[in-house]
């Protein structure tokens, strides 16, 4: 979807605007509600709850690969166009290279958002481990441990994905192993 949205190295140029409203579409709808109407469709479960956020997240990471891409510098792909490469040999040995640390940021990023995202969905009955959050919370007294717990696991899934992250842009960006 990025490839498609992006000015100047879409395959299809008059398809630009075209991705780029799929990608607003699918971006503008919360998960919540892309999962409410899954779920009334497919029924409960983890299903509609990965599909919403899969879609969200399509929407999400289209725009912003889209504006990375829209930023490379453009003369080694005019360099490797000159000597007759084709669209995917430019794209992937005169962008990619370029936009790689962005890539891995943004993608680890959203990875982030869909940790909380995938909680907040399960607690609104689509499963995983927002239902365990939810089912701790309202199950009475004795269980506030256990809600405690999830609480803490997910802080810690999120903590440890941010470190991972830098870790890995370091690697890429500088080649540190940080």
């Amino acid at each position: 979807l990025a490839m498609a949205a992006t000015r100047g190295l879409a395959r299809w140029p008059r398809l630009v605007p075209v991705a780029r409203r799929v990608s607003d579409l699918f971006r503008a709808i919360p998960e919540i509600v892309i999962a409410l109407i899954l779920i009334f469709i497919l029924g409960g479960g983890p299903v509609p709850a990965v599909i919403a956020i899969a879609i969200h997240t399509a929407g999400a990471m289209g725009k912003l690969f889209s504006e990375v891409n829209e930023n490379v510098d453009l003369k080694p792909v005019e360099g490797l166009a000159s000597v007759g490469a084709n669209w995917s040999q430019r794209i992937w040995l005169g962008v990619i290279p370029q936009v790689a640390p962005n890539y891995l940021s943004y993608g680890l990023l959203r990875l982030e958002v869909n940790i909380r995202a995938s909680a907040i969905l399960g607690f609104v009955g689509a499963g995983g481990i927002g239902y365990e959050l939810r089912n701790a919370m309202t199950f009475g007294q004795g269980k506030f441990d256990q809600a405690a717990a999830i609480f803490l696991m997910l802080f810690a899934t999120i903590v440890v994905v941010d470190q991972i992250s830098g870790v890995a842009r370091n690697r890429l960006t500088h080649g540190e192993r940080a």
